[in-house]
C-alpha cells in the first residue's frame, strides 16, 4: 500500500470488500466499500461538511459528483434528484465499481459511473459537487477545475469542499484569478476546518 493512493486508476492491493452503515439521502443505509479508495470507513469529514451545507440538488438535468469515491454525493444526488442524470467520476476504476454496487444495492438507477474520459464532451452540468483531490498536487488540481468547472450550465452552481490548511483560500484566489468573469467564486461554509466553495457560471452581461 506504500505507492498506492485513493487517485491510483487501479489500485494494486487485493480487493477487501467490507460493509459499512452510513446515513445517505437522510437515512441509514447499509453500503459496501474497499481498500484502495478514499475513506473506506465512512463518509469523511469533509465531505459530510459538504452535504451540510448544499441546498437540494436540481430536480432534473445532469449532475456531477466529481472524484466520487465509493459515492456518498452522487447516492446523495440520485436520491434526491431521482429524475435526474448522476455522473459519478473518479479515476479509480475500484472505486466506480463500489458506486455500481451501491447503486444497485440502493435500486438506483439514475447514476453512470464512469471514468472521466468516458463523460460525452457535450454534456454541461446544473450542478457539480465535489470533495476535489487536493494531494494529486495543485497543477493537476487546476487542470481538473480548469475542464470540468467550464461545463457548469447558466445560473448553475459547483459546490466544492476544500480543508483550510490544506489551502482552500489560496484555491478561492487562484479560481478568482484564472476563470473568465461571469464565473464567481464565494465561500458559502466554513465547519471542521473545511470551506465549502461556491462556483456560480453568470450569463454573459444578462
Amino acid at each position: 500500500m506504500a505507492n498506492e493512493h485513493y487517485f491510483s486508476s487501479s489500485p494494486e492491493s487485493d480487493l477487501k470488500l467490507r460493509t459499512i452503515h452510513a446515513t445517505i439521502a437522510g437515512v441509514e443505509r447499509e453500503l459496501v466499500t474497499s481498500n484502495g479508495i478514499f475513506s473506506p470507513e465512512r463518509i469523511d469529514a469533509g465531505t459530510q461538511v459538504l452535504l451540510s451545507n448544499v441546498p437540494a440538488p436540481p430536480p432534473g438535468g445532469n449532475l456531477l459528483d466529481l472524484g466520487c469515491g465509493w459515492g456518498p454525493m452522487a447516492l446523495t444526488l440520485a436520491l434526491e434528484s431521482p429524475h435526474a442524470t448522476v455522473w459519478a467520476v473518479d479515476v479509480n476504476e475500484r472505486a466506480l465499481d463500489l458506486v455500481r454496487a451501491n447503486a444497485e444495492k440502493l435500486s438506483i438507477l439514475n447514476v453512470n459511473a464512469v471514468l472521466p474520459a468516458d463523460v460525452p464532451e457535450d454534456i454541461t452540468f446544473m450542478s457539480i459537487w465535489s470533495n476535489p483531490p487536493i494531494r494529486v498536487g495543485k497543477n493537476e488540481l487546476h487542470n481538473i477545475l480548469l475542464k470540468w468547472l467550464p461545463r457548469l450550465e447558466l445560473d448553475a452552481d459547483a459546490w466544492l469542499v476544500v480543508q483550510k490548511n490544506l489551502g482552500s483560500d489560496s484555491l478561492q484566489r487562484w479560481m478568482e484569478a484564472t476563470f473568465p468573469d461571469n464565473f464567481s467564486f464565494t465561500r458559502a461554509a466554513a465547519n471542521k476546518g473545511y470551506r465549502v466553495l461556491r462556483a456560480r457560471h453568470h450569463p454573459i452581461n444578462a
